[in-house]
């Protein structure tokens, strides 16, 4: 793939605090959760693996955790990718392990392909099987950015499975070092051949962004 995540200011809430009520029984985690979207079972939580994956490595202290959700899940914001990231980051401050930046990359990439992005949470051009990360020039302050989301749940499976892959004439690399005034007719999501199809609100959506005066749009 070739692509670019930028980070938005859109964000849950987590917090951490060391469990010293725990018995050597009980899970070495508690996680409770709030806000949108979440069902009452927490063992797969991505939060929760993050700090068992630290856990094999420098044996943590039982701490009780509480994540309050409000990017909404299955939209491909990355919610549950930024969690696990920051919940790394997290007890790297809290318990002193002295994490290095390479090391809380190694961590986050295995826990998902886009988690290792929201270690640094800078502007990336991303490749490869979206886990090869190069950190970009990509300022986006001076612009208002609309993110919309209209409740629709698109598979990524299924979402793949409809784009035919083709190499770019022009790189994402390049295309964005472009004036925005000319990303609407270089810049393509391949996403939105099939997408489309099957849910034509979304293109409605688009088309009315540029119909109330967007440079840009996907």
């Amino acid at each position: 793939v070739e692509t670019l995540f930028y980070p938005v200011n859109w964000f849950d809430s987590l917090e951490c605090i060391e469990n010293r009520d725990s018995k050597k029984t009980e899970e070495k985690i508690k996680l409770t959760l709030s806000g949108i979207g979440l069902g009452g079972n927490t063992h797969n939580n991505l939060v929760v693996r993050a700090y068992k994956l630290l856990d094999e490595k420098y044996n943590l202290p039982p701490v009780k955790a509480h994540l309050h959700k409000a990017i909404p899940m299955g939209a491909g914001l990355g919610g549950g990718s930024a969690d696990a990231a920051f919940f790394i980051k997290l007890l790297n401050t809290k318990l002193e392990l002295g994490l290095a930046w390479g090391e809380m990359h190694h961590y986050a990439k295995q826990l998902g392909s886009d988690c290792s992005f929201f270690i640094s949470n800078k502007p990336a051009f991303v490749k490869g099987k979206g886990d090869d990360f190069e950190g970009i020039s990509l300022n986006l302050e001076n612009y208002y950015l609309a993110l919309i989301y209209p409740n629709i749940h698109i598979n990524t499976a299924n979402a793949y499975s409809g784009v035919k892959p083709k190499k770019p004439n022009q790189s994402i690399e390049n295309i964005i070092q472009l004036p925005i005034t000319e990303w609407k007719n270089k810049l393509h999501n391949d996403f939105e051949d099939s997408i489309f199809i099957d849910h034509p609100e979304i293109r409605a959506i688009k088309e009315k962004l540029y119909v109330h005066g967007a440079l840009y749009a996907s």
